[in-house]
């Protein structure tokens, strides 16, 4: 496909960036309460944004969302060379990065996705993953197996290499043992 990055991965970037934006949506403050951002991935942020950027207000909302939920990560726990959600390696993350714009050179194709995740309004992140057919049975019943570790903020997702993506729908679904107002931070170390 035409403007697609290529990495040496079995990660979708675009599946990056779907799971990444339902997570972040169901942990905005109108949800789950994880991160201080209240509804900028709902309509509300659409309003506000779309006048400063009318094509690509998509891309900036979620954008800001994903450094708010990066930073309070790293505020609940943090541990050096852990991947996270949002941090899956210097590769991943320039790929990503390089992706982005691709993306926004085609920001019309993104709205209704957009606009579906706006709609999301419940804490319930596993079914939001599985409403965007972004995980399947399988990984929702690994994640269903993982338990939180001793100081209940953080969880470590079993990794292996060369199986990012995944490690990444694991990364994502285990977000949902978290309570409102009460995030857990999933980790995984050893990936490449």
């Amino acid at each position: 496909m035409v403007g697609e990055c290529v990495i040496q991965s079995d990660i979708d970037l675009e599946w990056l960036l779907k799971a990444r934006v339902a997570v972040a949506r169901c942990g905005e403050m109108d949800c789950a309460k994880w991160w201080n951002t209240d509804g900028q991935l709902g309509p509300l942020g659409t309003s506000v944004l779309q006048r400063g950027f009318p094509r690509t207000h998509h891309f900036a909302q979620a954008r800001s969302v994903f450094a708010a939920a990066a930073a309070k990560c790293s505020e609940v726990f943090a541990l050096p060379g852990a991947m996270t959600l949002w941090w899956l390696g210097e590769d991943v993350e320039e790929a990503f990065d390089l992706q982005w714009e691709a993306w926004l050179d085609r920001a019309g194709e993104w709205k209704p996705f957009f606009e579906q995740i706006a709609q999301v309004k419940s804490d319930d992140l596993p079914k939001a993953l599985v409403q965007f057919g972004l995980v399947d049975a399988s990984q929702i019943a690994r994640a269903e197996t993982l338990n939180l570790d001793a100081s209940g903020k953080s969880l470590r997702v079993p990794a292996a290499p060369g199986e990012l993506g995944d490690t990444s729908a694991l990364l994502a679904l285990s977000f949902g043992k978290g309570t409102p107002g009460k995030p857990i931070v999933p980790y995984a170390v050893g990936l490449p």
